[in-house]
């Protein structure tokens, strides 16, 4: 089998679809049991980090009871994310009826290939992105408790494409072979085109530019307020560049990064960027309540949310969903979201961040970038030319 293809990205999703804010986990973990619930024909579950306990046993009763009262359920899971969950965990919904699966559970040489997705879809009807895993850890309003995170639901005829994404990914869930780049053309002609209100953009492992950054980018440069939430921060240079540039023509570009991450050596090539952004005028701080999970960019009235980080991997080597939405009452309503993050982060001062850096964490820094961008992408690409 082929590997899972992105879709002709971006794809333009019919103008009756909407989407809506769901702004924390607490929020995502509700709407979302509240549409397994009232399911009729069809739950498609896709999930990078699963685990048990808390709210996945309660998403896993709910799928469940919504398998015993005849909808089909598809559970597709990553086989490295959600790999701590236990043989036997979902023999109760295929005992409804339902089917649970791992993307890529292979050997390890073929660990970097990975589903990042984060998608429910219920009865091609409503859909749910953004970067919610699913574990104890993570449950909460990302303030008091709980990783802070946020993602959009997505009704409408939208829906169904994102569902085709999830088939997609489960029909190629073992990767037999690779031809990521097919369709790379493709994706080149679409970014040529006007684009639509609502575009979805579904990216696999390419060695090449990707939809979304691509998108993200052609916005930056036109852009005269930009508002970013990354989790993991390790940008491309020309996306570094069209930042800088927006900040010294009188641009406002504000980044909220963690203080707090998951993964320390992903933050430490982060604030490896900081002085020369600062000092062309970006605006960056870190939020400190909990660990920062969310991803979001509001450019104007156009908004950015799904499950793509903005580092080396995200962007070259996971497959990853993404939205961009222009709609200037959710560009708004992202705003106030962001606003409100930004009051509860630590703003970085240049001169005190200078200061405050000494040479050890100067080259731990640029270590760290070289093993995201150079080593990392150095064995994921190996990996790929050797399926094929």
């Amino acid at each position: 089998m082929d590997l899972p293809q992105p879709l002709p990205s971006p794809a333009p999703a019919a103008s009756a679809s909407r989407a809506t804010w769901l702004p924390t986990t607490n929020d995502g973990y509700r709407e979302m049991l509240a549409a397994i619930g009232s399911a009729t024909a069809s739950i498609r579950f896709e999930i990078y980090i699963f685990k048990s306990g808390g709210p996945g046993d309660r998403f896993r009763d709910a799928l469940i009871a919504a398998a015993r009262r005849g909808v089909e359920v598809r559970v597709l899971l990553d086989g490295f994310g959600s790999a701590e969950l236990v043989a036997g965990y979902w023999d109760g919904l295929v005992a409804a009826g339902g089917q649970a699966v791992l993307f890529n559970p292979g050997p390890l040489l073929r660990l970097p290939i990975r589903d990042h997705h984060k998608l429910v879809v219920v009865d091609q009807a409503i859909a749910f992105i953004g970067g919610f895993n699913i574990g104890p850890e993570y449950e909460g309003d990302g303030v008091s408790a709980g990783w802070r995170d946020l993602g959009l639901a997505i009704a409408g005829p939208a829906a169904a494409t994102l569902a085709a994404s999830f088939d997609a990914m489960w029909e190629n869930r073992n990767l037999r072979r690779h031809r990521a780049l097919r369709n790379l053309a493709a994706q080149w002609r679409h970014r040529r085109r006007q684009p639509a209100a609502l575009q979805l953009m579904s990216m696999g492992p390419a060695l090449g530019r990707n939809a979304f950054q691509e998108l993200l980018l052609r916005e930056v440069r036109h852009a005269r307020e930009i508002r970013l939430i990354a989790a993991y921060f390790v940008p491309s240079l020309r996306l570094r560049r069209a930042l800088r540039a927006v900040a010294r023509r009188g641009g406002r570009v504000q980044i909220i990064l963690p203080g707090k991450s998951d993964v320390p050596l992903v933050q430490a090539a982060g604030r490896s960027y900081y002085s020369r952004l600062l000092g062309a005028g970006v605006e960056i701080a870190e939020y400190t309540p909990q660990i920062l999970h969310a991803k979001l960019a509001v450019i104007d009235d156009v908004v950015f949310a799904g499950s793509s980080n903005l580092d080396a991997r995200s962007l070259r080597v996971n497959y990853e969903v993404m939205a961009r939405v222009a709609d200037p009452a959710l560009a708004a309503e992202g705003r106030r979201i962001f606003e409100a993050d930004w009051g509860r982060s630590r703003v970085i001062r240049l001169a005190e961040w200078r200061a405050q850096r000494g040479w050890t964490d100067r080259l731990y820094g640029l270590v760290a970038r070289f093993c995201l961008v150079k080593i990392d992408l150095w064995f994921a690409r190996n990996r790929l030319r050797a399926l094929g």
